[in-house]
């Protein structure tokens, strides 16, 4: 009992001594600060406290925020602020460099109404690379007709796209017919007709 407590009051429980055996469920480390934090409490001051960092979020990794930047984004716009479908995908054709090949795979889409129907008929576009449009033809005469037109082809295209887009038009044939019936080939030149 001390001078300044009255008798019969219940005083601080003492921490347990420095020598006693190691407790390795830190059930005495517990009652130590749990007795603390009641001594502090009584003497009106905050006792000893461990804050644990914030558990991380599923899906992202946990980061420490910089001293005096808030974890909500605040009244002004954000990019922490949800976005809308458009303004996400644009961002990521912007960010990957799609813009020309969404361009031209809008306008191959659209074939029928930027050809003509006569045209797309019979000629169906294929690929799309490095600024060549290849082009199929269904026969060989109309794979004659698209190479005549192919500069005014990649004229329209580019008045469609955007200048530049295009800059060729790479005509195809159609496809010769396979005689292979199995597994097996006999070596040879094969059957030695035209076709188209």
């Amino acid at each position: 009992m001390t001078i300044d407590q009255p008798a019969g009051a219940p005083g601080p429980e003492p921490a347990p001594a420095a020598d006693a055996a190691w407790d390795p469920e830190g059930t005495d480390l517990a009652r130590a600060l749990f007795a603390q934090a009641r001594a502090a409490a009584r003497a009106g001051r905050p006792g000893p406290t461990r804050s644990a960092p914030p558990r991380p979020t599923a899906g992202r990794p946990w980061r420490r925020r910089p001293v005096g930047e808030s974890p909500w984004s605040g009244p002004g716009r954000d990019d922490r602020d949800p976005q809308s479908l458009s303004v996400s995908v644009e961002r990521l054709v912007g960010e990957h460099g799609w813009a020309d090949d969404l361009a031209v795979h809008g306008v191959i889409a659209r074939w029928d109404l930027v050809v003509g129907p006569d045209v797309a008929g019979h000629v169906q576009p294929e690929r799309y690379a490095d600024g060549v449009l290849a082009v199929r033809a269904d026969s060989t005469a109309w794979a004659t007709q698209v190479r005549l037109l192919a500069p005014m082809l990649a004229r329209r295209l580019n008045e469609e796209i955007g200048d530049g887009t295009v800059s060729r038009v790479e005509v195809r044939g159609p496809h010769a017919p396979s005689w292979r019936k199995g597994p097996r080939v006999v070596r040879g030149r094969g059957p030695r007709d035209t076709y188209g």
